[in-house]
């Protein structure tokens, strides 16, 4: 598979979507470099040709992981920023998307964290331009906010952006589906945080 090649909202195969949850869970329990390729054919009940088919290699199978994740959540993203909400409430919408689609798909967010490391330059290189459209777009939607007083300039769009999006970024590290909070109640509390330091005296 081409690296940056189709969006993440393309429809996909049963037998694909079958490899890639298979994948997603063999590298969450054993690991990266302890899954062979037969393991995922076995558990997601395809033949090898079949993974093949979809997939160039074990490697394309971790890219797609995380590709498929970002791409969701860059699609999301757009869909708020079209609906031309207040800054307040487009910035609420956005938080709570990201942190509710990264705990949904917590366990491909925790194989990419442990995992990453091992993608060679070009699929690093396409994982962190993903990353820095997501990063740009947040950041312009604060510094926006600021220009027009919504936002008050206390903080920079620059450091806003690490403090909300870092958050995020650390979930796969301590979020737990069976934790304290629902996703939806840390999403609103992380919401109310940075809208809160954003406010206007």
């Amino acid at each position: 598979m081409a690296v940056g090649g189709r969006s993440a909202e393309v429809r996909r195969s049963p037998v694909e979507r079958r490899i890639l949850d298979a994948a997603v869970r063999l590298f969450a329990e054993r690991g990266f470099a302890g899954t062979s390729v037969q393991e995922v054919v076995e558990a997601a009940e395809v033949t090898k040709g079949a993974l093949y088919h979809y997939f160039d290699s074990k490697d394309d199978l971790l890219y797609e992981i995380y590709h498929s994740l970002i791409g969701r959540q860059l699609a999301d993203l757009d869909r708020i920023l079209a609906a031309g909400e207040p800054p307040a409430a487009t910035v609420r919408a956005v938080i709570t998307s990201l942190i509710e689609s990264t705990a949904v798909h917590i366990d491909e967010a925790k194989v990419f964290t442990r995992e990453m490391y091992r993608l060679d330059h070009d699929r690093m290189h396409a994982v962190r331009a993903d990353r820095r459209r997501y990063h740009v777009r947040f950041r312009s939607l604060i510094e926006q906010g600021q220009r027009d007083g919504a936002f008050a300039a206390d903080a920079s769009a620059d450091t806003v952006t690490i403090v909300a999006l870092g958050m995020v970024n650390q979930m796969p590290y301590w979020y737990r589906a069976d934790g304290p909070k629902t996703a939806a109640e840390l999403a609103s509390e992380v919401a109310a945080f940075v809208l809160a330091a954003l406010r206007p005296a």
